[in-house]
């Protein structure tokens, strides 16, 4: 059942012990096992891509955001204190994985391209864009003037 499964992400069980076997290495092998379901329908990445997309991807990316900034902030409670779980940060590394592959598979469900980023270099007059048709997997590159 979806709802289960959205739970154990919400609400993984956790006994804080310091030490590392308090977070349980199941739960990091599910984001991995659902990382690649979701990354099977996509085509592969062959750059970075703009968060851009639905109004689901936008509130995905914006989610895992906030798990890296999680992510970020408790590294000094794990490396310099030893007061959390090691553990903790590889599933907050994996599950922001999983957000960003959840992001790309909502826009492939509803049919949205993806905006592959393409660095502006100074003296150019325009700015290719290329985007992906997630459906098809064909790219299409549009020039964009620059105002």
């Amino acid at each position: 059942d979806a709802k289960d499964e959205i739970d154990k992400v919400k609400t993984p069980k956790f006994n804080p012990d310091g030490i590392g076997g308090g977070f349980h290495h199941e739960h990091i092998d599910n984001l991995e096992d659902w990382i690649d379901d979701l990354t099977d329908s996509l085509p592969e990445l062959t750059s970075f891509i703009l968060p851009t997309g639905s109004s689901t991807s936008a509130q995905l990316h914006v989610a895992r955001c906030i798990c890296r900034r999680a992510e970020r902030r408790v590294i000094p409670l794990v490396v310099t204190e030893g007061a959390s779980d090691p553990n903790i940060l590889q599933y907050l590394n994996r599950l922001s994985d999983f957000l960003f592959t959840a992001a790309r598979w909502a826009n492939y469900c509803e049919g949205m391209e993806e905006i592959q980023y393409k660095r502006f270099y100074r003296g150019d007059t325009q700015r290719n864009r290329v985007t992906v048709n997630l459906r098809n997997k064909s790219t299409n590159k549009h020039e964009t003037r620059r105002t």
